[in-house]
């Protein structure tokens, strides 16, 4: 059965010896980004529960999918590439015809209703309702991660909104500034979904001539601490289309319950510890940041559109998920390597040619991806390239660097070599300007807008212009392995 809260993997964590307990008096302002961060980038990566937060009651949880450990733990997987393997599944699936072939259908079809959400009256989520004047984001232990940030922010916020056309759900993970006890910055970048809903509201009121600025305000919660699956899938760049409640039952194999929200006309997980409901006003817009990032720099302040307030509902004895970024490798990093496996098998779909895909977590994963292709034709490796910065998110990737199928992606040993026999840089590398890129990457000569670079570190064909005569090291011979094999012990190494 999947795990149907956090509060439910905080159990799972401790028993298994994956969360240590804080019970010493901790402070939101530095100190507490400074023991997670301390924490991740040492050997131990223990998920970690502050139970005496200075000036609240309400407890701080951190850390939480920091390893590989953890997230199987939390998505109770082994094997991430079953998630899209099993989107895959529904993108192929056709209705068979006649009678008999629809009969044998039937389980399949009753797996698929199982992931959907269900919409039920109530739960632990409205245990506690705050609204008007009693709604302050400043009774919630919000951090203030680095010196130079501009003020506490919530990190870990799961932002839910609606396509206003289709009204498909979308869940994303944007950073929020506190500004004051009912107003936050709500940091939706450009390429994000949240801030394409609210253009197309923005856009309809033009075009409609529309005086009353309520036209153009966008509806939204921000939940804080739902279970493992759905705090993945607001991370997870799904296709356009699918709705991320449903891909949550896909992760867990069963669909999640859902309440309605108290003064927005939203649907949020009927389990988690903290939901913040209220509507983002176009018309207001605020300096946000700056803000210590996932890149190991700051993020310079650029205008947003401002969060306000309309209610809190929480648990009793809510739990406050946060996480903290920097220089990698943080917690972000172990995410990054659940979505780099379980969206292979989306990426073969698309691209059958791929043998394998990585997204080094020290490249804060936007900066580099590396791909493995079983190479048929000259220009492959360039096609691949090409098609992979059309899907989705990654059209943001700065560089891709294609190798052949016997390279290692995660093995950067193995990378560098390909890249350094196998690439002439004139013909070889592949540069794009004035590109779409991602809004935090501090290198980009301009915000949201810069160039990328294709490294094709495939074996060259004559066809493209490899004429020389030149052959890769040969291993040595199969007899004389076999013999060494069977003579090891007797060479006394080892």
């Amino acid at each position: 059965m999947p795990l149907e809260s956090l509060r439910d993997l905080v159990s799972v964590l401790e028993e298994k010896g994956q969360l240590k307990r804080v019970k010493a008096s901790v402070d939101t302002d530095l100190e507490i980004a400074e023991i997670m961060r301390r924490l991740m980038y040492a050997k131990d990566k223990p998920a970690v529960l502050f139970e005496n937060v200075k000036g609240y009651s309400i407890p701080i949880l951190g850390n939480t999918f920091g390893s590989n450990e953890r997230l199987r733990i939390a998505l109770e997987e082994d094997d991430f590439s079953q998630i899209g393997s099993r989107i895959v599944e529904l993108t192929r699936m056709k209705m068979p015809t006649g009678v008999f072939g629809k009969l044998r259908m039937l389980p399949k079809l009753s797996e698929i209703s199982d992931y959907g959400p269900r919409h039920i009256e109530n739960g632990p989520v409205k245990e506690i309702v705050l609204t008007e004047d009693k709604a302050d984001l400043f009774t919630l232990p919000i951090l203030k991660s680095f010196k130079g940030d501009a003020g506490k922010f919530i990190t870990f916020g799961l932002t839910v909104t609606k396509h206003p056309d289709t009204e498909v759900t979308n869940i994303g993970v944007y950073r929020m500034q506190i500004l004051n006890a009912r107003k936050a910055i709500m940091h939706w970048q450009i390429h994000k979904r949240g801030a394409q809903h609210l253009e197309i509201l923005k856009d309809r009121r033009s075009q409609d001539n529309a005086t009353n600025i309520i036209d153009g305000r966008i509806e939204v919660a921000v939940v804080i601490g739902a279970d493992p699956a759905t705090t993945f899938s607001a991370v997870a760049p799904v296709p356009e289309g699918m709705d991320k409640y449903l891909f949550s039952g896909i992760v867990r194999k069963k669909g999640i319950r859902l309440v309605k929200c108290n003064t927005v006309d939203l649907e949020v997980p009927a389990t988690a510890e903290i939901v913040l409901e209220g509507y983002v006003d176009p018309d207001d817009t605020q300096m946000e940041g700056p803000f210590g990032d996932h890149t190991g720099y700051y993020t310079p302040p650029e205008p947003y559109p401002s969060f306000n307030l309309t209610c809190i509902t929480m648990r009793k004895n809510p739990i406050y998920l946060t996480t903290v970024v920097g220089k990698p490798i943080l917690e972000d990093a172990y995410i990054g390597q659940v979505i780099e496996r379980s969206f292979l098998p989306l990426i073969q779909m698309f691209q059958p040619e791929v043998v394998d895909f990585s997204m080094p977590p020290a490249a804060w994963f936007q900066g580099l991806a590396i791909i493995s292709i079983k190479k048929r034709y000259p220009g492959q490796a360039k096609k691949v390239m090409m098609g992979l910065w059309g899907m989705g998110q990654l059209s943001l990737t700065k560089m891709f660097i294609t190798v052949d199928h016997d390279i290692n992606v995660h093995d950067m040993d193995e990378v560098l070599w390909a890249v350094t026999t196998r690439t002439d840089p004139k013909r070889d590398l592949m540069l794009i300007e004035n590109a779409p890129t991602d809004t935090l990457d501090p290198s980009s000569p301009l915000l949201n807008l810069g160039s990328k670079v294709g490294i094709d570190a495939t074996t060259k064909w004559h066809q493209e212009g490899f004429n020389r005569d030149i052959q890769i090291l040969a291993s040595v011979d199969e007899k004389t392995q076999i013999h060494v094999s069977k003579r090891w012990h007797e060479y006394g190494l080892g």
